[in-house]
């Protein structure tokens, strides 16, 4: 077997396949640093409660906003910032926009009356109380 080394980037006619790929991935890692921004998720369940931690670093507890729609709880959040750097000629601004929506469809267990939330540490853990099965539960006399 015989190894050729194929470079189709000398071409300057209709793109070939390797440069299709080439440049979807490249530009879709450079052009666009917002591709997939929103926070890496943890669930957890226990016998009262259910239990969803977002990492969000770099936040403070202000940028966020939390809702509940039915049995779907939406978290986002929306930072805006402005850096000015001034030189002996010139100035330069960079604006910093970042933004995340995350939602979650609760269980029918879920009481959404029961709904805490807490950022600490670049994580912001949102509580959801379980309904109580106690009062779900009803002896019937048969008469």
């Amino acid at each position: 077997m015989t190894l050729v080394n194929f470079n189709n980037r000398t071409r300057n006619t209709a793109p070939y396949f390797n440069n299709v790929f080439d440049s979807l991935f490249s530009d879709a890692l450079t052009k666009n640093k917002m591709i997939d921004k929103s926070p890496n998720v943890n669930i957890s369940e226990t016998e009262q409660a259910y239990v969803i931690e977002l990492a969000a670093p770099g936040l403070k507890k202000e940028d966020f906003q939390i809702n509940l729609k039915k049995d779907t709880l939406s978290v986002w959040a929306e930072v805006k910032s402005e850096g000015t750097a001034i030189n002996k000629d010139f100035s330069r601004k960079e604006f910093d926009y970042s933004s995340f929506a995350r939602s979650f469809n609760l269980p029918d267990s879920a009481d959404g009356e029961k709904i805490t939330a807490e950022y600490k540490d670049g994580i912001l853990s949102i509580t959801i109380n379980k309904k109580d099965d106690s009062k779900l539960q009803k002896e019937i006399v048969v008469s």
